[in-house]
């Protein structure tokens, strides 16, 4: 289970420091949340998609990502068109697909896939542990940070020991059914789980508490913001303060 997926590279994006690429992000995803119509989600997603052009990531990962996000995105598509007052466009039998309905529907389904893609770009090309550096380095609460990084770095882990266990499981001929059987396994399954998380947490602590850790990380490098750091900090404000004015 590779989590950082999109953080190796050398592109543009994969240098930039995560200090700019936050303080951009953040504006250009609030904007793009809050505003209406289509003009300004539509400049929104061009700006995401060129921004995934810079990072050169996958087609491949961006689209599997794309379309879990889409697949929740698809239920709006099922209720607004016919819940959201305005002109009608045509009936369905009961049922009156609205052009205010259709067109809200459309503006949400572009503000959610230009977030989900300028926050791949933006975040997804850099390791996490630059990430959590650069908010220490925002004065985000730390205790919220720590929390975060280690939320991100060991869900692979517990990733690892459930497949582990469930290998284990298939080894022993178990196929899942709607039986007794099969929900007994399933809660051995899940306690098994629970058990072995809460060991490996113990034995990750120890290792931390015999490399020094006292409640926080030393950090030896730090970064260096650069003029083309500047450079694109700028530029994204200004595409930013354009999407809101023409939102």
């Amino acid at each position: 289970m590779h989590l950082e997926e999109f953080a190796e590279g050398t592109s543009l994006l994969h240098r930039m420091d995560p200090r700019a690429k936050i303080l951009t992000l953040v504006p250009l995803v609030v904007v793009t949340a809050l505003s209406r119509g289509l003009e300004a989600p539509l400049l929104s997603l061009a700006v995401s998609f060129l921004l995934t052009l810079i990072a050169r990531l996958s087609f491949r990962g961006l689209l599997s990502r794309l379309l879990v996000v889409n697949t929740f995105v698809l239920l709006l598509w099922v209720f607004l068109p016919f819940s959201y007052h305005g002109r009608e466009v045509f009936s369905i039998g009961p049922f009156t697909i609205t052009r205010e309905g259709l067109i809200y529907t459309l503006s949400i389904t572009v503000k959610t896939n230009a977030i989900v893609l300028s926050t791949i770009a933006m975040l997804g090309t850099s390791e996490i542990f630059s990430i959590a550096h650069a908010l220490l380095h925002l004065r985000a609460p730390q205790k919220l940070i720590y929390l975060f990084f280690f939320f991100y770095r060991y869900i692979s882990v517990l990733h690892e020991e459930y497949t582990r266990l469930r290998r284990a499981m298939t080894v022993r001929c178990f196929s899942a059914g709607t039986g007794l059987h099969t929900y007994r396994s399933i809660a051995y399954l899940v306690g098994m789980l629970l058990v072995r998380s809460y060991e490996r947490s113990q034995r990750i602590y120890q290792a931390m508490l015999c490399r020094g850790f006292d409640g926080t990380f030393p950090v030896v490098r730090h970064f260096r913001f650069t003029p083309r750091d500047g450079m694109f900090s700028l530029i994204m404000l200004l595409l930013t303060v354009a999407i809101m004015v023409i939102g």
